[in-house]
């Protein structure tokens, strides 16, 4: 009997020449979750992309029911009952759930949209699938987690059998993710044919049925989760061990070098987005400050690195205030910043990895010579080859655009640049989101070591896991303001984290004054 999705043959060449997939073959029955599995940039989003109707194939054939299919759009694939969660969501920010979710099937009396059938829709399907969501909420003002069961909603309003998840669980707390995967096996119960794309293994032996490794633009194979253990499937991905543990030390708290006193950021709309945050790092310790996604930490780091001006409070690095400093100034100073938006803030798209590399540092002397003369290529270029192959960023040379590489290896692009800045602070914001196992642990260790040779490290995350590895110390973050500090993660675990993050759990203002006092 066929599986519910079956798709042969399967190649994408992009016009470029690069060759994304090749001849892949993948099936995915009713009732089972399937984990499709790979590094950055080993195919798994263009498969999916395909099958969604976002990217045509080059070669090969997709069946759904036994019965060939031409997906040449996401309209043409939501039409066969294809859904797909994007990794950034697709709502509108400034509509409500329920306007989001019925949107170009709303039920009407003539011309007149029927607020409250649409409301009344959305809350039985939330009832039916056990994701609850506030209807009538703008999407704007929700948590990440609430934005997540929209978009799986949205797509089981169409009807979809066939439902693509890329990386669902990235910013969501650990007791958001078990209500998800709650969700999730009860829809495979229903018969749906679920594919979960993700790079947390820990997740995979938990939710999923099989797995399909792609390395390389090609699979690797197929295989039922409980036939494999996570360092088999990190094998199968990287065709090779790849250490899983991180190597840390106690830390060695040097002298402050970082100073966050009072502050307050005021969004262009009016909204007080970060509210009399005050807390330091000293050299040689990682601070981490976990979170949910949209709690102020963006706002919070645009301040910090002087991307955005602080409505009240100070920031000082090394005793020299630099609140209402450049970007340029504060890393003239010392600070290197690992942003969160890797292609709005992290890069320049459109230029070229060596380009990239040397956008902080074009103007030294290295890099530039005075007079018509201008640019220093030949160093450029050097310098672009030693960090590509320094930090294993995968294209042919530094020379292509960054534009064409995949998620993982922009933000290796990123890390190169920040890593070698020769910085005093590093402040990481999300530093590992959506990358895959090899590049996550070594992006780690990177910042593992770098506090051991005397760096201060700022962390923003919302993955509790990459918390509870790095962090010497953690403070909360909720609606804005500090909500909990934990002068060590002695006796912290994950769950009771969550629970700050959500807002469920917080410190008096004494306590965290009390906790910092500590130090």
């Amino acid at each position: 009997m066929a599986a519910y999705l079956e798709m042969h043959n399967i190649t994408k060449v992009y016009p470029n020449g690069v060759v994304a997939v090749k001849a892949v073959d993948f099936d995915v029955e009713r009732g089972e979750i399937h984990a499709l599995l790979g590094e950055n940039g080993a195919g798994k989003s263009t498969l999916m992309k395909v099958l969604f109707g976002i990217e045509p194939l080059t070669t090969g054939k997709i069946f759904l029911k036994g019965r060939q299919v031409h997906i040449p759009s996401p309209h043409t694939a939501i039409g066969l009952k294809v859904g797909m969660v994007h990794q950034h969501f697709m709502l509108v920010p400034s509509l409500t759930v329920a306007e989001n979710l019925v949107l170009g099937m709303e039920p009407r009396r003539g011309v007149a949209f029927l607020r409250d059938k649409a409301i009344e829709i959305v809350k039985d399907l939330g009832k039916r699938y056990g994701l609850s969501v506030p209807a009538q909420e703008v999407v704007e003002d929700l948590p990440v987690g609430l934005k997540q069961r929209a978009e799986i909603l949205k797509a089981l309003l169409r009807e979809a059998e066939c439902l693509i998840l890329d990386e669902p669980t990235a910013v969501l707390t650990p007791l958001e993710t078990n209500e998800l995967f709650l969700a999730l096996k009860m829809l495979a119960e229903e018969g749906k044919a679920i594919i979960f794309i993700t790079h947390k293994l820990k997740e995979v032996k938990e939710v999923a049925d099989r797995i399909t490794v792609l390395r390389d633009g090609q699979k690797v194979g197929t295989t039922p989760v409980a036939e494999v253990s996570e360092v088999d499937m990190v094998r199968m991905m990287v065709g090779r061990d790849v250490e899983l543990s991180i190597k840390k030390q106690p830390a060695k708290r040097g002298a402050e070098v970082f100073a966050v006193q009072g502050l307050t950021c005021v969004r262009e709309d009016g909204h007080v987005a970060v509210r009399n945050v005050s807390f330091e790092v000293a050299a040689g310790e990682i601070l981490a400050i976990a979170g949910v996604m949209g709690n102020g930490q963006t706002e919070l780091v645009e301040t910090l690195t002087g991307l955005r001006k602080a409505a009240s409070g100070t920031v000082r690095i090394h005793e020299q205030d630099l609140s209402r400093a450049s970007p340029r100034k504060i890393r003239l100073y010392g600070v290197a910043h690992i942003p969160a938006d890797r292609m709005g803030r992290g890069v320049a798209a459109e230029a070229s990895i060596e380009e990239n590399l040397i956008s902080d540092r074009y103007f030294k002397q290295e890099f530039t010579r005075p007079g018509i003369l201008g640019i220093k290529r030949k160093n450029i270029k050097a310098h672009g080859e030693k960090l590509r192959k320094e930090f294993a960023i995968k294209a042919q040379t530094a020379v292509v655009s960054v534009e064409i590489l995949s998620g993982g290896n922009i933000q290796r692009v990123v890390v190169a640049r920040e890593f070698t800045a020769n910085a005093k602070l590093m402040i990481a914001d999300q530093p590992t989101r959506g990358i895959d196992v090899a590049s996550t642990e070594y992006v780690r260790q990177r910042l593992i070591n770098d506090r051991d040779a005397g760096m201060a490290v700022l962390l923003v995350s919302a993955d509790l896991t990459e918390v509870m590895q790095l962090a010497d110390r953690i403070a909360v973050m909720y609606n804005g303001e500090i909500v909990a500090h934990f002068p060590t993660t002695d006796g912290v675990t994950a769950e009771e984290l969550g629970k700050y993050m959500l807002g469920i759990k917080r410190h008096s203002d004494q306590e965290i004054v009390e906790e910092a006092a500590v130090l």
